[in-house]
């Protein structure tokens, strides 16, 4: 098995999201009834519309450990419900400069809910679950992991919004390299694994998570809780100092015995001004087909 050729995987807008004009380390975006102006490195033209008028605009802090803060220009709710199919969820103004779930995950999501059916699907770094929710949606089994309390009540939270609270989704609090290492030790496997971890976290209990360092031997584990009948593997990052070959070559050796194929690349958005795309992230992915 070799590596497909690399691709670019792309958002569309959709009626709750879109995003509406980029430029100048900027973006203007929309979700719902409420637009934000939040910075983007990757947005090195000129926009195309001429002055912007979000109800908020992020500003970052001077450090560089992601610190910064909102900017109301018109009053906007504490949190409000968007939709992406049958799955409803809150987006909120996040002291982490994002509102809340990433609508790049889109196109991701579509990939594996054409691949679930009704098999078993564990989520890394599952966040507030919009992703876990659409799975569970198209029939299969969760398990969602995240070291953050917060962000498993927001998934309860999106899932009881969704009218899916009593769906077959075990909501875990946890380290994800633990747990999974814990699932490799139970003998454990799964249809289906998604990850999309941070260039850095801690765990519940202080664990340190570092991408360059964590990532190989967590993933490692994640192919031994797959098997012939398995169906796919997704990996998300937003490190740009990874290369998109070098995820989609670990990965290759990581599936080889499994046949299959891997496809890596690049995630982007396209914009409503004029239709550019706007890279946000790079991916790695196995599928049994």
């Amino acid at each position: 098995m070799s590596l497909t050729d690399l691709k670019t995987i792309v958002a569309e807008p959709w009626e709750d999201w879109g995003l509406i004009d980029s430029g100048s380390g900027q973006k203007w975006e929309r979700y719902g009834p409420v637009t934000v102006v939040r910075p983007e490195p990757q947005a090195m033209w000129a926009p195309e519309l001429g002055e912007w008028a979000p109800d908020a605009t992020f500003v970052p802090g001077s450090d560089e450990e992601g610190g910064g803060r909102w900017v109301r220009h018109r009053e906007v709710p504490q949190s409000w419900p968007l939709a992406r199919g049958n799955v409803r969820f809150h987006a909120s103004l996040t002291p982490f400069r994002h509102l809340g779930f990433f609508p790049d995950m889109a196109p991701q999501w579509d990939w594996m809910v054409d691949r679930a059916d009704d098999g078993e699907v564990m989520n890394l770094f599952g966040y507030t679950g919009v992703g876990t929710l659409l799975l569970s949606d198209a029939g299969a089994r969760l398990v969602h992991v995240d070291a953050s309390k917060k962000s498993v009540e927001g998934g309860r939270a999106n899932a009881a919004l969704s009218g899916m609270a009593e769906r077959p989704i075990r909501w875990i609090v946890d380290d994800a390299a633990k747990f999974t290492a814990r699932e490799v030790r139970r003998g454990r496997r799964y249809d289906g694994i998604l990850l999309d971890p941070p260039k850095f976290g801690r765990g519940p209990e202080g664990e340190v998570w570092r991408l360059e360092e964590h990532l190989a031997p967590l993933l490692a584990d994640c192919r031994k809780l797959l098997d012939a009948d398995s169906q796919f593997l997704v990996l998300t990052v937003y490190a740009v100092r990874m290369s998109a070959l070098s995820i989609g070559e670990l990965l290759r050796q990581l599936t080889a015995d499994l046949g299959g194929r891997v496809e890596c690349g690049e995630m982007a958005v396209r914009e409503e001004a004029r239709g550019l795309l706007l890279p946000t992230a790079i991916f790695a992915r196995w599928s049994k087909d």
